[in-house]
């Protein structure tokens, strides 16, 4: 059993614990605070003038670097790495289709034309063959690129990651 002692000792520990959360976070609050308001809307002590406008969402994005810029200098041997992904649907030897077709000698075979693989009819319409600016904009967004084709792929966004896996793609058979 609990003697009135021990109970006003727990109770006495509960209030000061409260007391120094309390007085804590105002001496906290009123020490480290900036800003005249109470939510940090303070003068800026100083700016260094850069001769640049920073005007954050009023700048423009910069320019995107064309394809065939960044493909020049692309690296295959990374894209061999990011190839990994694609291969849980794509086969890279000749004729071995998988859930998707095989990949062997796809930069600049024509589009929809690996032999015993049943394409989309968004790839069936399309025409011309796999450059590596045409499969760029189709890993860029298969949907879009080719609507109505069967890829759940999402689409890889990095331009420099693209040519390198094209750049790999490159490499293998021809």
């Amino acid at each position: 059993m609990l003697d009135t002692m021990t109970f006003t000792k727990i109770v006495g520990g509960f209030c000061g614990t409260l007391l120094i959360f309390l007085l804590g976070n105002w001496a906290a609050e009123t020490i480290y605070h900036v800003g005249d308001d109470g939510h940090g809307d303070g003068v800026q002590a100083y700016a260094i003038d850069t001769g640049e406008d920073h005007g954050g969402a009023e700048e423009e994005a910069a320019p995107a670097i064309p394809f065939e810029e960044v493909f020049a200098s692309a690296d295959a041997g990374k894209g061999e790495g990011l190839f990994r992904a694609c291969g849980a649907c794509h086969k890279l030897e000749d004729g071995a289709n998988a859930t998707g077709p095989y990949l062997f000698g796809v930069v600049g075979r024509d589009i929809a034309s690996a032999g015993g693989f049943g394409y989309s009819d968004g790839l069936s319409a399309l025409e011309g063959d796999w450059t590596p600016e045409a499969l760029s904009g189709f890993l860029e967004n298969p949907k879009a690129y080719a609507p109505g084709n069967k890829m759940s792929y999402r689409g890889m966004a990095d331009v420099e990651d693209r040519a390198n896996l094209i750049a790999y793609l490159a490499t293998i058979g021809g």
